[in-house]
């Protein structure tokens, strides 16, 4: 069994300079892409699920049952960590007691106070079982489960007020957004990752890995600077969702769902899914965490 903690791959990431890809799954279709990308590259692999995914795949329970069976099922032997993206309060509660082995408080619409509060409760309760934790400070850009943010920069004081709750790795808002990147996006703010990463090091006493959230669109070499100054896990979700839809829609228009039987979902969805593992494939090459099982 490789499904570890996300506590377990990360740290080893940031001590090597390389990043995690944190790929958001979406069905069956999306969890079983993202398995057979990770044990083709060797790449130690998080598969992450939103709140809504989560409740379109039947449930906390159901999402955990079915990466445990295809990781049997696909004699996975890279290291896998099961992930809540963007977990709300109940949320996270609810990840930790369904046997998630990472989880993503994100209370960061709240009050700080609150946002600290709630993160410290949830360390609490996920370290209690040996389930890592993620908490943002600064709003993501965009719009993720009905939480909209604007792409803040996040504070310096709540960044290292966050660490000290004792979470394992930290989102901040460095100008990234969540969707497709607008044409007037200006870029990350790379000065301010920098700051972040050296106040919440030197408040711990020893290296914090930064999560980069919004990964699809951000040019690559930001992405691979930005690995080089901390950040040892990055999010990946429309990247995916829209190298799936390209392909399906490419399928579809050129009337290759009318051939034969494929009009079988197995057979129509098939040329989606390799758009996935083709984007997961090339991701995977510029976080440099290939052949790092």
């Amino acid at each position: 069994m490789t499904i570890v903690s996300g506590k377990n791959i990360i740290n080893k990431a940031r001590q090597n300079s390389y990043a995690i890809g944190a790929f958001n799954t979406n069905n069956l279709e999306w969890t079983e892409a993202i398995l057979r990308v990770a044990q083709a590259q060797q790449a130690p692999t998080i598969i992450a699920a939103s709140m809504g995914a989560v409740k379109y795949m039947g449930g906390f329970k159901t999402v955990v049952d079915l990466i445990h069976d295809l990781h049997d099922d696909l004699n996975i032997t890279v290291p896998i960590a099961i992930h809540l993206d963007h977990g709300d309060f109940e949320a996270a509660k609810a990840a930790i007691a369904a046997g998630f082995t990472s989880v993503m408080f994100d209370g960061s619409s709240l009050p700080i106070d609150e946002n600290l509060a709630k993160t410290q409760e949830i360390v609490n309760l996920a370290h209690a079982k040996g389930i890592s934790v993620e908490a943002e400070v600064g709003s993501i850009g965009g719009e993720e489960d009905g939480i909209i943010g604007g792409g803040e920069i996040a504070p310096i004081p709540d960044a290292v007020a966050m660490v000290n709750t004792g979470i394992d790795f930290l989102a901040a808002g460095i100008g990234n957004i969540h969707g497709p990147y607008p044409d007037n996006w200006k870029g990350l703010h790379l000065d301010h990752l920098k700051n972040i990463t050296l106040a919440v090091n030197e408040a711990i006493g020893h290296e914090m890995p930064i999560v980069l959230h919004g990964g699809s669109g951000i040019p690559d070499d930001q992405i691979k600077t930005a690995i080089s100054m901390g950040v040892s896990k990055v999010n990946v979700n429309s990247e995916a969702q829209l190298a799936f839809h390209e392909a399906l829609r490419e399928f579809i228009l050129a009337d290759h769902d009318l051939e034969g039987k494929n009009y079988d979902p197995r057979k129509l969805l098939a040329t989606g899914v390799k758009g996935i593992e083709s984007a997961l494939t090339e991701r995977i090459d510029v976080f440099g965490n290939a052949n790092k099982a």
